[in-house]
């Protein structure tokens, strides 16, 4: 009888154990879970952005469908220079990510005269040899006065780009600008809107988006 008991406390004493060891492995594994949640959380929206390019707005430079992987601490150092890919909330509707090429800086002129981009009055254009083809489509009669804090981005696919060459109509067409006047200051991107800075693509393509651009040449 003794020997029986002793065996049924046993056997309880082995119940308990199992069960507190079941109660540590799965409060491990919900320390882990919430470790990695907030892990990711803090990646996703501190360090990195991980975007899909839906339209051929940036063709050849970046595909239609690529997926991209950006750096949201590039600017927290320094300024965008001319020939980033930065991605932006698009100004007319912020709740949209947008990406684009940056061409002004701020306090910049910029005019745009039979397919060139002319910056403060200079006699050469820029050396864009990232375009993909000749620039036929709203190429011509633009100037630009970038305020301060404020950045001109362009499409490097420019027969195919809503960017600040018609920022300005949809502005009016959407109904949050309702002069021209107004309407002008949607045609650019502040410097807190901007998010990052494209770094590579990873799908479809593997192709890094940093020094695309060279004006020197």
């Amino acid at each position: 009888m003794v020997q029986k008991k002793e065996a049924e406390t046993l056997d309880t004493d082995k119940q308990k154990e199992d069960q507190h060891a079941l109660k540590k492995e799965v409060m491990s594994w919900v320390k882990m879970f919430i470790i990695v949640i907030v892990v990711v959380f803090v990646v996703t929206r501190f360090i990195i952005i991980n975007a899909t390019v839906p339209s051929g707005s940036m063709e050849d430079t970046i595909m239609t469908s690529d997926r991209l992987i950006g750096f949201r601490f590039s600017y927290w150092f320094k300024d965008p220079r001319r020939g980033d890919i930065v991605l932006f909330s698009y100004p007319v509707d912020p709740s949209e990510t947008y990406i684009k090429r940056v061409i002004g800086l701020p306090g910049e002129t910029v005019d745009i005269r039979d397919g060139k981009i002319y910056i403060n009055d200079s006699e050469t254009p820029l050396n864009e040899d990232y375009l993909p083809e000749e620039w036929y489509w709203e190429n011509d009669g633009y100037h630009f006065e970038v305020p301060e804090g404020c950045y001109l981005v362009l499409g490097d696919n420019r027969n195919n780009s809503a960017d600040a060459r018609v920022w300005d109509d949809e502005a009016l067409a959407a109904g949050v600008a309702t002069t021209e006047e107004e309407a002008e200051t949607y045609q650019y991107v502040s410097e807190d809107a901007i998010k990052g800075k494209a770094i590579f693509t990873y799908y479809k393509h593997l192709k890094p988006l940093v020094y695309t651009a060279d004006y020197n040449n």
